[in-house]
């Protein structure tokens, strides 16, 4: 039975693997950037409504997030999660358009069989996963607590089945000093570009003393108007990251000193701002994950590749807050091609007929894991099933 169910699982992803493409581009053509992802919410929505879902949108008071409901019964109830923010100026070069095709179409192949498992199938779009914690702002809100599984893949340039994500905290820093004309009256400045400046050199020798679990990077977004003027603003966005929420909390004292010294040489103030919640560690449910793995291969998948090129699964996500609260897994699905994730030609390589293999791949190993899992654990009360030869 579960070789049948999983038959017309595939059949189904087939029917509406075309409009799953042209979604997919047309998240490609149009990126919006986190929480403004207006256009792209409601191209994901409006799919899933045509094919039966129950679509609420906006979602728990956020404007571009949605809930998609499809129930065939109360024995389980699976999520898979959307993600269709954008990068600044490198549009879908984390190949969020197709996390959102994999979703949407996976949910909907598995709702084909859903009366039968007697379990629900939501999709949930998440906006602003690209460092402002979207999915932690729904989770604050009560969002996931329906769900006995989530699950969503992640385009790489190859597979890798486990996430292995880094905890991570965003922080926007900004300096305040004192314009003065720099030749004229440069006594009567605070040079706040300098204060950013001591800050970067402190964090570079402090990353001699680090462990390599952890990462400390960033980039300065505004450091002055002009040459001849003493920048009395300053300011970037910086990323810290470790193995574990724990460990990130030690090390952020040893980063903000190195911010805090800036100021304290220069005279400027600092200001520190989480963007977001910080990003868990990710907790991955071992037995779905296995159910993952033995799906993408008898689709023809490949896990044996090159360590150097799989490093993808060490990037940060707020799925791994999902995980903390929910049995979840979160793959990386192969696209090929020589760029990595965050490169223009990341982004090139999310469009095409590889990438639209990819994407059929995902949605239907998506599926046949979330049924796998349903099947294992879904209440023993399920809905009462409907014979195959009932349906139409």
């Amino acid at each position: 039975m579960s070789d049948q169910l999983k038959a017309r699982v595939a059949a189904r992803l087939a029917e509406v693997a075309g409009e799953l493409t042209t979604l997919s581009n047309e998240l490609h053509a149009d990126p919006e950037l986190g929480w403004q992802e207006v256009r792209s919410s409601a191209r994901v929505a409006a799919v899933l409504g045509r094919h039966g879902f129950t679509v609420e949108r906006p979602y728990l008071g956020l404007e571009t997030a949605f809930r998609a409901v499809r129930r065939g019964g109360d024995a389980f109830t699976v999520g898979f999660l959307a993600e269709y923010d954008a990068l600044p100026g490198l549009g879908h070069a984390c190949g969020h358009n197709l996390i959102s095709a994999m979703s949407a179409g996976g949910a909907i192949a598995l709702a084909a069989v859903a009366d039968e498992l007697g379990i629900t199938v939501e999709v949930i779009g998440t906006p602003a996963e690209e460092g402002y914690g979207g999915k932690i702002e729904l989770l604050d809100r009560g969002a996931f607590a329906e769900l006995d599984f989530a699950l969503m893949a992640h385009p790489a340039p190859v597979d890798v089945a486990e996430a292995e994500p880094f905890a991570v905290a965003h922080w926007h820093i900004r300096y305040d000093g004192r314009a003065a004309h720099a030749a004229a009256y440069p006594e009567r400045g605070v040079n706040a570009n300098d204060a950013f400046l001591l800050a970067q050199t402190a964090i570079a020798l402090l990353r001699q003393q680090l462990p390599k679990s952890v990462r400390v990077h960033g980039v300065q977004t505004r450091g002055g108007e002009a040459p001849n003027a003493i920048p009395e603003r300053t300011e970037g966005r910086w990323y810290v990251r470790a193995e574990t929420t724990r460990e990130l909390r030690e090390l952020e004292e040893r980063v903000l000193k190195c911010f805090e010294a800036g100021a304290l040489a220069t005279g400027a103030t600092l200001t520190v701002t989480p963007e977001g919640a910080r990003y868990s560690e990710m907790r991955t449910d071992t037995e779905a994950l296995g159910f993952y793995r033995a799906n993408a291969i008898a689709l023809g998948r490949d896990f044996d590749v090159d360590p150097a090129a799989a490093t993808m699964n060490r990037a940060s996500t707020d799925m791994g807050n999902v995980s903390q609260v929910v049995d979840a897994i979160h793959p990386y699905i192969g696209v090929g091609g020589e760029a990595s994730n965050h490169q223009p030609g990341f982004a090139d390589a999310c469009v095409g007929p590889r990438a639209e293999r990819t994407l059929r791949d995902g949605a239907v190993a998506l599926a046949w894991t979330a049924l796998d899992v349903a099947r294992a654990r879904r209440s023993p009360t399920p809905a009462t099933p409907i014979h195959e030869g009932a349906r139409a």
